[in-house]
């Protein structure tokens, strides 16, 4: 059995720089609820992207720059730990922090707060860079996200 974890769920080295953050705040609408008025299990990773596509306008990591750069970076692996139901209506925030990595790959931690606060969920996605023409995963960091890592390092999303 794996253990839930409400905080880091990737090692970093200590001389990492900080996670680059994003937020989106939100409410919980009627077809994202089951019969129960609750939200879906299955709704989450799509409350994960909302979070994720403002990060990336934020890094300049966006769906088009990557297109035009020649890259994708699909989903190779995605966690979610539940904890508490949100609600019909209510208004929680969805955090969303990339994660320092020498790799050709996003690694972006998830937090998922309800309007009281209260941790109502924590996951992780784990992206890789692949060649769009080609389709052979990067084994080196393409220049896209080479000078995201290089404006983080510099400080600029402090």
């Amino acid at each position: 059995m794996t253990r839930r974890n409400k905080n880091d769920y990737f090692n970093v080295p200590g001389d990492a720089p900080r996670p680059v953050s994003a937020s989106v705040t939100r409410r919980c609408q009627f077809s994202e609820v089951d019969a129960l008025a609750i939200a879906w299990h299955g709704r989450y990773a799509s409350f994960f992207e909302e979070a994720a596509t403002e990060l990336g306008h934020k890094c300049g990591l966006t769906y088009e720059a990557m297109r035009e750069a020649g890259v994708t970076a699909p989903v190779v692996q995605l966690h979610i730990d539940y904890y508490r139901p949100l609600r019909l209506n209510e208004r929680f925030t969805i955090h969303a922090s990339v994660i320092w990595s020498e790799g050709a790959k996003l690694n972006t931690q998830f937090l998922i707060t309800g309007e009281d606060g209260a941790c109502a969920c924590t996951g992780y996605t784990v992206q890789m860079f692949v060649e769009t023409a080609t389709g052979e995963v990067c084994i080196f960091p393409p220049p896209l996200l080479t000078a995201f890592h290089d404006k983080w390092l510099a400080g600029i999303y402090d």
